[in-house]
């Protein structure tokens, strides 16, 4: 399973109709997921350099991204950047990968 991150911000559409007639937007957010074949793990409004965080877990990271354009078309939400999460032994998998690559590089100038 691949786990993403997900953080955006709303555009002024999206505020004036929340604040129009406020509810609980996580409902749509799950359905919109979930209609990508990836599970809704939380949703949070933020405050910061984001209003949103999704945290998502797919079979693929296709998926995840999927359902944000799917929000992103309907212009309603934008600035939207996606990230893989990894567990501590997830990352040391890829941990070791790297210690095997750097043996066989060689930086510029170098022989």
């Amino acid at each position: 399973m691949v786990r993403l991150i997900t953080r955006g911000r709303f555009t002024h559409e999206y505020v004036k109709g929340l604040v129009g007639a406020p509810e609980d937007r996580e409902p749509a957010v799950r359905k919109l997921i979930e209609s990508a074949g990836a599970k809704l793990i939380n949703f949070y409004f933020t405050t910061g350099d984001s209003d949103f965080v999704c945290i998502t877990e797919a079979n693929d990271a296709e998926a995840g991204i999927a359902a944000m354009l799917g929000a992103a078309a309907a212009g309603t939400i934008s600035d939207i950047s996606t990230a893989r999460a990894r567990t501590g032994a997830e990352f040391k998998a890829v941990a070791e990968k790297a210690s095997k690559a750097g043996k066989a590089y060689r930086s510029p100038g170098e022989r």
